[in-house]
This record gives C-alpha cells, structure tokens and sequence, in this order.
C-alpha cells in the first residue's frame, strides 16, 4: 500500500529543538495564539497521499460548508522532507494549520513545539482505533498531538503451495517459526525461508515492539533510552542466531535479487505488514495466488500481539489560528465512514479506524491474494493487537545506525548483540549533542 509501505522515517535533525522542554508540555494549544472560534476558516493542510484533494472534497462540500471550514490541499514529499520543510516554516511561524506525520516523527514535531495538543478536541475520536494504534499519537501522555490516519500491522506471509510441497506447517511461535527455516533447508538446500535484512528499519522496530521494546520514554524533561533492552536483545540474537547458522538469507529487501529470490520461490515467507501484497505485485508477479498471510509468531504459545510497521496521522499545528477548527477536520477525515472509505478508495490506505477496517472497501482481498477470501478479515483482528509503541526525537539516528550496524552484522554473519550496543551508544550521543536531558 502506498502510504504504509516501508516507510524510511522520520526525524529530521534540522531545527534547534528543545531539550529541555517535558513532553507533557510541548505542542500545548494554549500558547498564547488566537483561536479563530467564529467566522469563516480556510484551513492548509500538507500532505503526501495521493487522491488526497478527492477526500477533502467531500468535507468542502459536506460538513465543512455547513461549519464554514474550508480545507486545501498543498501536495508535499514525504519522509525527513516533509518534516524538515515543517520545522523550517515553523521557525517563522509560517507552518500549515494540519499536516500529514508519520508516526514516528510525532516526538520530534513535538519537541520542536511544532504540533499542538487537541486531546480537548478529540476525545470521541479515541473509540474509534485500537489502544496501541491511539497511543503511538499520545506517546504515553494525558496530551494527544494528532489523529491516526493509516497503520501497518505486522504479518507472516508464506507460499501455501510451497509450504504444502516441502510439509511445512505455518509457524505460529518464533521457536516453531526457527525450526521451519532449519527443516526447509533440509529438504531444499537452495532454498530459503525468508531473508533478514538490514535496509528498512522499520521490519526490526516493529518486531521489537511485538516483543515488548519500548526505545524511548520520557520522564519530566529527560529522555530514556533502551534500544538495548532485553526485549530487543531477544529479537536481535534470535534474528542474528539464524543468520549465522544459515538458516536463513541474509540479503536486503527490495534489491533485484531479493525480488527474483521470492518470483521464483528460493524464498517462500516474509515477515511484513498490512500492504505487503501491493510489495509482492512488483516484486513476484509471477506468484499470483500462491501466497497466504497469517498471524506474526508469538514469543510464547498462546499470546496475541503484533507490531508495526508504517503509518501515519494528521496533526494540527501550533502555527494554527484556527486549531479547533482544524482539529474538527482532522476527526472527520479519520473517522468519518465516508471519508476512511474515501481515503481507502483514492489513497490506497489500510485505515487506522477499526470500523473502517472491515467496511466495503475491504469485502474482497487484494487481487494478488484472491485466493484468501478472508485476508481483511483476518487483517483487521491482527490490528486490534498492535503493540503500544514508544518513538523519539531522534528516529533518524537510530535508524541509521540500524542499517550501517546490523547492514555489516547481516553481511558478515557477525554478533547483533554488538550492532544493537552500537545503536544504542549512537542515539544516546546524539540526544546529549542536540542537548536533551537523558536518563540513566
């Protein structure tokens, strides 16, 4: 999906930010700004997602003309520019009234005092996702800095006709989903059961989160770190212990190889999220129809949790005269049925909105996996599992480490412990150099 596929996040690191400010108090709506609370209000509002100016039309000629709210659509890029451009028109107090955030960019736009809180404003719309889904917006505060737009639950993909050839049986922990990859090398020596790769972040974030990670965490006005937590300890000797012995690939995704890999079925499985199938469209045309999603592995025989991996939501900023009013708009592209449909039609997305995840837009699966009536079906369920998350101020650094660290880690077949310490250090040293407080 266009939206939530393997989105390379996030942080920027321009701007001065501002370490020594509580989350709790930054973004805050009462900061001295004007609210525009009658009259008419033309709101803009930034954003990526294609078909965008087709939803906001429904609003323009629904609600929005009855509530006099008028909201334009400025095309942006995504990723780090997007929010580089924020900062920068935020530094001269020129941002737009709403933008479009990935998830994982929200503390860095908050740190900067860049997104307002509209927890006021929004208190209906918290009913309508799943808890872990409404706390990646909250990032575990009382405050509420936007309303989650589109997400990207984890899953396992696997070649049902491959997985019948070979007499595998679908792994439903991490243990099982191990001693599948050893016995397929087995039985077919130049094949594999998926890869592990270093160049997208965001595959390793969310399986750490599945496991329990909570990268940062804020106290007062000091930040915590534990990127080398034992959770992600876990995934990264269990991901690393693979690659070693070779039961696994250790090629990155989205490369010509990899793609030719998974066409011909030298690779059956992928670990991946919600928008996977658009992914396999491009990459393995040839395998229409062979494929099957299920459940991520759990860790331990009878749990129910997956991560995530993409995602967005739609903040309101604090540039914004209008924040109310903008704060309405926000809930109703989000929540409205016919406006998540809309978004769903012209934007490609997989809603955040629970109801919306099993509207018409999702009865029938996508065409590269009409061979499972019941995908969305199964892929709403996964999403009201989603693991809380916890994302910073310096997502980039982090992310980057990954895939310098883990990149060479991965080639060399070497420890992930020791990638993962180098993760850790450099996102330490990063938050102290951009002068935030960091705990111990």
């Amino acid at each position: 999906m266009p939206i939530t596929k393997h989105n390379r996040l996030v942080a920027s690191t321009i701007a001065v930010v501002l370490g020594a400010t509580s989350l709790a108090a930054c973004g805050s709506s009462d900061d001295g700004k004007s609210e525009s609370q009658s009259g008419p209000a033309t709101l803009t509002f930034w954003t990526w997602a294609p078909g965008m100016d087709k939803v906001v039309d429904l609003w323009n000629k629904g609600p929005g003309k009855k509530q006099q709210i008028t909201v334009e659509v400025k095309k942006q890029a995504s990723g780090d520019t997007l929010i580089t451009k924020i900062l920068t028109a935020h530094k001269a107090n020129k941002a737009p009234d709403l933008v479009q955030a990935e998830y994982q960019a929200l503390p860095t736009l908050v740190s900067n005092n860049a997104v307002a809180d509209i927890a006021a404003e929004s208190k209906e719309a918290k009913t309508k996702f799943a808890d872990g889904v409404w706390q990646q917006t909250t990032l575990g505060t009382d405050a509420v800095y936007a309303i989650p737009q589109d997400i990207g639950p984890m899953m396992f993909y696997y070649r049902a006709d491959l997985f019948k050839k070979y007499g595998l049986t679908v792994p439903t922990t991490w243990e099982q989903f191990a001693q599948t990859a050893r016995a397929l090398k087995k039985k077919a020596p130049d094949k594999a059961l998926t890869t592990f790769s270093a160049n997208d972040s965001g595959l390793f974030a969310g399986l750490a989160q599945q496991a329990g990670a909570k990268w940062w965490t804020s106290s007062g006005n000091k930040w915590k770190v534990a990127i080398d937590d034992t959770a992600t300890q876990k995934v990264a000797d269990f991901w690393g212990g693979l690659v070693k012995e070779g039961a696994i690939d250790n090629q990155p995704m989205y490369q010509p190889a990899w793609n030719k890999a998974l066409n011909t079925g030298k690779e059956i499985a992928w670990v991946s999220a919600v928008w996977a199938p658009g992914t396999l469209t491009t990459a393995a045309p040839q395998t229409k129809g062979k494929w099957a999603m299920a459940p991520l592995p759990q860790w331990s025989a009878g749990e129910n949790v997956t991560g995530s991996w993409g995602g967005s939501s739609t903040a309101v900023t604090t540039d914004s005269p209008h924040k109310a009013a903008a704060a309405k708009f926000a809930a109703w592209l989000n929540t409205d049925p016919q406006a998540v449909a809309a978004l769903a039609k012209e934007s490609g997305i997989y809603p955040a909105a629970t109801s919306a995840q099993t509207s018409d837009a999702f009865a029938q699966p996508p065409a590269f996996f009409s061979n499972q009536p019941d995908f969305y079906t199964k892929a709403s369920e996964i999403a009201k599992t989603t693991a809380p998350s916890a994302w910073g101020p310096n997502v980039n650094v982090a992310y980057t480490t990954f895939n310098d660290a883990f990149g060479a880690a991965a080639k060399n077949k070497s420890d992930f412990g020791a990638a993962l310490t180098t993760m850790q250090n450099a996102t330490v040293a990063d938050l102290k150099k951009q002068g935030f407080g960091v705990a111990q």
